[in-house]
């Protein structure tokens, strides 16, 4: 009683202090990374040239007749067994001459996301095909409906900086009509960037048109995209998927950034090794790079080599364990060589729940991602299951677990202010402790990450409340969150105007609207 007494008692003395507090936050979007380097410099030189080597020699089958004319047209070659090789000064010319600066804009300007440098920031995704039900915990086909609770919620979550659509929208049977209500569903449910894929090559225009609609013009699209198109553009190992070529063209043509993305699987359609996976993954992806550039010089393209890993003994992914944490920091390093905005998977858990397996290879993946610079981390947070499903309530728990990573990369800072000397001989020749101290009040809220569920109170504590793990906890959360949080950033007026406009299945009922 006396301990708890006497911590009530510092806690008042720190409310009661009369000097100012630093309200700088202790985390934020954008924090440089880059300090955790798995592969070293030789390793590095060597995966390069592995690379290279592999574009020119091997190259990729599956061309679209347009990429072939483009790449061609450059000093690459069409070979008789229908392989399109690429130069090895096409390619460095490629990286060399991509953009660095690229922005991925909000609806709201708060939102922004530069990913030049080692600038890190934390991302949902998945495309799922199930949700685990927030009543019965039962897994269940994904809904539009779910997929607007979704990006409700991940736009209230100050660690989660991106919404990648995340469900896939299992109700809208008409491809076409599935592809425009899943941008919309994201879009009208975060004011966050968005990215989304494209099922066919023919839907991407309608998305378009609604992105153009929503900015107000094609103008002002093109002048703060802040939608993203990802582009599967390779079938590996070092094949091209020829529909999502076209898809990739028209989505560069019309304004679109784009994520351009490699997922092998080890051992199955890459190689078993982590290094061999590696190189093909970053071989395939610097090629869609090629193309995206020969369409466009000023594209705003993102790196995204996602090799995944596989269980040998039943060759089903399990993208959990260590090989794919130590696989994604890689391949974020290797971005980072090239100086490329990087975007990398890392998150997946193969566990079906919130339990002790899926905080383990969840912080494992996303802080190994996080450390070595990956720009945009997609699968971060949410996903279950092997992206079979997603958990609303696991948004909740994760940001939290993504804010402490984040403050992980936030690193120390060491300087004259923070080692506070003088402060140390004041405590030392006064009280003999810092609680209450003017230092330590001031720097409460901009040195420290205090996590919104994670439990911090005594086991009696605890216990007088009912015992409930964070899954519990977070639940309550996430309902809150779906009764009260209705993101307002399109107006009434806009809204009517993409209804009478575009077959948009949520109804105003759905959104909160009447």
């Amino acid at each position: 009683m006396a301990g708890r007494t006497g911590r009530r008692g510092r806690e008042a003395r720190l409310e009661s202090n009369a000097n100012p507090v630093d309200e700088t936050p202790p985390v934020w979007g954008g924090l440089n990374g880059g300090g955790f380097r798995p592969l070293s410099d030789a390793d590095i030189k060597t995966v390069d040239e592995a690379v290279l080597t592999l574009l020119e020699t091997l190259g990729l089958s599956q061309a679209s007749a347009s990429m072939i004319d483009l790449v061609c047209a450059e000093g690459g070659t069409y070979t008789g067994d229908k392989r399109l090789l690429f130069p090895r000064d096409l390619v460095l010319r490629t990286i060399a001459q991509a953009r660095r600066d690229v922005v991925l804009y909000g609806q709201d300007k708060a939102n922004d996301l530069n990913l030049s440098g080692s600038r890190v920031h934390m991302s949902s995704g998945g495309g799922a095909p199930g949700v685990f039900d927030l009543t019965d915990g039962h897994y269940r086909d994904g809904t539009v409906q779910d997929l607007y609770d979704a990006a409700r919620i991940c736009d209230a979550m100050e660690n989660i900086h991106h919404f990648s659509r995340s469900i896939v929208a299992r109700d809208i049977e008409n491809v076409a009509e599935m592809d425009l209500n899943t941008a919309y569903a994201c879009l009208m449910g975060t004011s966050k960037h968005v990215s989304v894929s494209v099922s066919e090559p023919e839907n991407l225009a309608q998305l378009a048109e609604l992105c153009y609609a929503l900015a107000g013009s094609e103008a002002a699209f093109r002048a703060r995209p802040f939608l993203t198109v990802m582009v599967c553009h390779v079938v590996p190992p070092m094949r091209f998927a020829e529909e999502a070529l076209d898809t990739l063209e028209a989505a560069v043509l019309a304004g679109f950034p784009v994520q351009l993305i490699s997922a092998g699987q080890a051992g199955a359609t890459s190689p078993a090794t982590i290094a061999g996976s590696l190189v093909q993954a970053v071989a395939e992806t610097l090629a869609g790079l090629v193309f995206a550039r020969l369409v466009d010089p000023n594209v705003a393209a993102i790196f995204g080599p996602k090799p995944l890993v596989a269980d040998l003994r039943t060759g089903s992914m399990c993208a959990g364990g260590g090989e794919q944490a130590i696989l994604m920091a890689a391949a974020a390093q290797m971005g980072r060589y090239y100086d490329l905005p990087t975007t990398s998977i890392a998150g997946i858990t193969d566990s079906k729940t919130l339990d002790a397996q899926y905080g383990s290879e969840k912080n494992l993946a996303v802080s190994s991602a996080a450390h070595a610079g990956s720009n945009l981390i997609t699968q971060a947070c949410g996903m279950q299951a092997s992206l079979l499903g997603v958990s609303l309530e696991a948004y909740v728990v994760d940001n939290d677990m993504l804010g402490n990573i984040l403050r992980t990369v936030r690193g120390v800072e060491v300087n004259v202010e923070n080692i506070g000397a003088e402060v140390i001989a004041e405590v030392c020749r006064g009280e003999g402790h810092y609680l209450g101290h003017r230092h330590t009040f001031n720097r409460m809220k901009s040195d420290y990450f205090y996590p919104h569920l994670g439990d911090r109170q005594t086991p009696r504590e605890w216990e007088a409340e009912g015992s409930r793990p964070i899954g519990d906890v977070a639940k309550d959360k996430a309902r809150e969150l779906l009764a009260t949080h209705y993101p307002g950033h399109i107006s009434e007026e806009k809204d009517q105007e993409l209804r009478e406009r575009f077959r948009i299945h949520l109804s105003r009922e759905q959104i909160g609207r009447n």
